[in-house]
């Protein structure tokens, strides 16, 4: 055997489906299910018997990039955009399943990245929160897809749909570090046919602390789930993740409520553009009524339905209003 093949590492494809979960449950903590990872099926303690569920897919091409992403990064990714759906409407995630399809040449170690980086941000961002179950299959595009479930706890849930006006409009988290972390990615780390060029962790620390900070948000968010529950236990009337941007989501948001959000430009930073069509940081929109405590920066306000569902300093926007896969994804925006 030459010194190639001994150090060589193993892949997925010459392992059994047993192995490769062995080297992922490994890694995670022990679960504090009555049944957790191992049966046909967890089974999960809801306190009120009420289950909040939401599944997302991050799917390579589209959603991330293997020369950007280091597994540890999609792992947290993959969690961290659940958890952050889950809190949106009031919840506290209690679990999470993971469905991989992957290539038979991934090697092992990316599997045990990616389970360190699910593990990590459960640790951080939900405490209490583990991976409970899931899937692995063979595909020739790697692909995580993963449902997050969460308890509400005895509260009622927060929806999209309870804006009224009179309300305020908050913001809880950041807006637009994500996508000045995917401007500096495809602006250094792309060659002249915008193909991705790998993203070393000599050429991360190379960065100035300002874009280092934004490529790390983009690859690796931290939704403040701890002060969306607060939001919702302070009496927030409607609240949802924004990942897509805040012009589509508080969009979405207006529509399901039958109202129209007014945005004033001032209060989003140096550089509102960004902030209203960048997505991916997942932090929370939030509309409260005048006697709640509200938690966040004010933006705006709710009023009634008018032409536009939302309007930035009394017009309607006419910027790029912010990520649809459908729309953008073939325009080379993915």
């Amino acid at each position: 055997m030459t010194d190639a093949e001994t150090t060589r590492e193993s892949t997925v494809g010459e392992l059994s489906e047993g192995q490769v979960l062995r080297g992922i449950l490994d890694r995670l903590p022990p679960s504090t299910a009555p049944v957790g990872p191992g049966d046909d099926a967890a089974v999960l303690a809801v306190p009120d018997g009420r289950v909040v569920a939401t599944t997302d897919t991050l799917v390579h091409g589209p959603d991330f990039r293997l020369a950007w992403s280091s597994p540890f990064d999609l792992g947290f990714k993959a969690a961290a955009v659940n958890l952050a759906d889950v809190a949106a409407m009031g919840a506290r995630p209690v679990a999470l399943l993971v469905a991989l399809a992957m290539p038979d040449a991934t090697p092992v170690s990316f599997v045990r990245g990616l389970a360190d980086g699910l593990a990590a941000a459960c640790a951080e961002l939900a405490p209490g929160c583990a991976v409970e179950g899931g899937d692995l299959t063979v595909s020739d595009t790697l692909t995580i897809a993963v449902t997050a479930l969460g308890s509400l706890d005895g509260r009622d849930p927060v929806r999209r749909s309870g804006a009224r006006a009179g309300d305020g409009v908050y913001v809880i988290g950041e807006l637009g570090e994500a996508a000045r972390g995917l401007e500096v990615l495809f602006r250094r780390f792309t060659d002249v046919d915008g193909a991705p060029i790998a993203l070393t962790s000599e050429a991360r620390e190379a960065l100035d602390p300002a874009d280092a900070r934004a490529v790390s948000r983009q690859l690796a968010p931290r939704p403040p789930l701890a002060a969306a529950l607060a939001a919702a236990a302070s009496g927030a009337t409607a609240m949802m993740d924004v990942s897509d941007g805040l012009v589509l989501d508080a969009t979405r948001l207006a529509d399901a409520s039958d109202v129209t959000i007014e945005i004033d430009s001032a209060t989003l930073g140096d550089e509102p553009a960004r902030a209203l069509d960048g997505g991916e940081d997942h932090g929370f929109l939030v509309t409260f009524p005048p006697d709640a405590e509200p938690h966040g920066r004010r933006i705006g306000t709710v009023v009634a339905r008018g032409a536009e569902a939302v309007r930035v300093d009394g017009r309607a926007w006419d910027g790029l209003g912010g990520w649809d896969p459908y729309r953008d994804w073939d325009a080379g925006r993915g």
